[in-house]
């Protein structure tokens, strides 16, 4: 039975080593986790194709991970918070490795949407414990710019991962992208074992009492108000963008590639500055980033029926996109400076949650209609979640 006392303070042990060495290995862990889940984004009109299935269904690819995520992100977190957290990173990495490889060489859909669950299962535990490792792993002083560096790992997922996974997928096809994947997951996981310190449970263990204790607070409730809105509005479009370029834009395979190459490009500076700003206006930072990602996808069905006019507005969505991470993770931490851990449980829930509502929301609209309408709706969200923030976000966080 799970243990849903308060928790208990205990000297943490010093670790042995750690720096920047394990950051760097923890944001490779975080790419090969981001890369594998928004893979099928680039690859979702060829694996439909291979599996004669709808868009929508093939959305399933998507909402699966996101929902089961969700529940693992407490549940995993809960029943191994005594745990050595550096076993449990290095364990979770093994199981998305054979996640990928289950992905390259199913037989059937069925078996695709069992590697999805695998996946799912892996973000939420991963993203929970590896999100509040900053502060174990860098002086005091170095920890907001740890945070930006894990960070970063998110549109360089978008920036390498996808871009890299449609070109592989062009060429040999897409199962030798999940292929591809699987190995460099083999390969983050040795240089986790190689750099990460043991690295004993948290001083304040993240119990059930402690998650329970954070949702009565108001900050951390406006928090997952705003972050359901943005992660709805995004994933509800970005999930089939690729459907939009190629009926609407006309983009052929290289040029979907290009432009969610461009796309990541974006996210990653978007990401870099809002890293630098959101500690000391995260309001005007969340808001602005909201407001941009509603003009991009409203824009799109007018000026996205061009290369040009796509690839402007993408460039825009992709920077408004990449704060939107750091910024959400900076709330909630904010709301709860005493748990770090638990901030980065319900950050990695409500994220992980909404992406799969959004996913299974803009299947079954772009099945009944169109990826246009899809983007609108997108967009009318996006705008909610901007006035939502800029009515409750705090003016300003403090960096642990």
């Amino acid at each position: 039975m799970l243990d849903t006392a308060q928790p208990t303070a205990r000297p943490r042990p010093r670790p042995r080593s750690g720096g920047w060495p394990a950051v760097l290995a923890v944001t490779a862990g975080v790419f090969a986790i981001v890369t594998t889940e928004i893979l099928p984004v680039g690859l979702l009109t060829p694996i439909g194709a291979d599996f004669r299935i709808s868009d929508g269904t093939a959305g399933l690819m998507m909402t699966l991970p996101g929902l089961v995520a969700a529940v693992a992100a407490p549940a995993v977190t809960v029943a191994t918070r005594r745990a050595d957290r550096r076993t449990m990173l290095c364990a979770l990495l093994l199981l998305l490795a054979l996640a990928d490889l289950l992905n390259a060489f199913a037989p059937a859909y069925g078996a695709v949407l069992v590697a999805r669950v695998a996946l799912g299962l892996v973000i939420g535990a991963f993203w929970s414990i590896g999100s509040g490792l900053a502060p174990r792993l860098v002086p005091p002083h170095r920890q907001a710019l740890a945070n930006t560096v894990i960070f970063t790992a998110v549109p360089l997922g978008s920036v390498l991962g996808v871009p890299a996974g449609v070109l592989l997928g062009s060429l040999a096809g897409w199962r030798a992208a999940f292929a591809a994947m699987g190995v460099l997951t083999l390969l983050v996981l040795a240089a986790l074992l190689a750099f990460l310190p043991p690295l004993a449970p948290p001083a304040t263990t993240t119990g059930l009492g402690v998650l329970r204790g954070l949702l009565t607070g108001r900050a951390t409730r406006a928090g997952l108000a705003v972050t359901f809105l943005i992660v709805l509005a995004h994933f509800g479009g970005y999930t089939y963008v690729t459907p939009f370029l190629a009926e609407v834009t006309h983009a052929g395979p290289g040029l979907i590639g290009g432009l969610l190459l461009a796309y990541g490009a974006a996210g990653l500076l978007g990401n870099l500055l809002a890293g630098r700003h959101a500690a000391r206006a995260l309001r005007p930072v969340f808001t602005a980033a909201a407001a941009l990602l509603a003009a991009a996808t409203l824009l799109l069905p007018l000026l996205g029926t061009t290369g040009p006019g796509a690839t402007a507005l993408l460039l825009l969505w992709g920077a408004a996109y990449g704060a939107v991470p750091v910024c959400s993770l900076s709330w909630f931490l904010a709301a709860a400076p005493h748990a770090p851990e638990a901030a980065g449980v319900l950050f990695t829930a409500s994220f992980q949650a909404t992406i799969g509502i959004a996913a299974l929301l803009g299947g079954a609209v772009v099945d009944r209609t169109t990826p246009t309408t899809v983007l609108l709706l997108a967009g009318a969200t996006a705008l909610l979640a901007a006035v939502t923030a800029l009515l409750t976000a705090p003016a300003a966080t403090t960096s642990r």
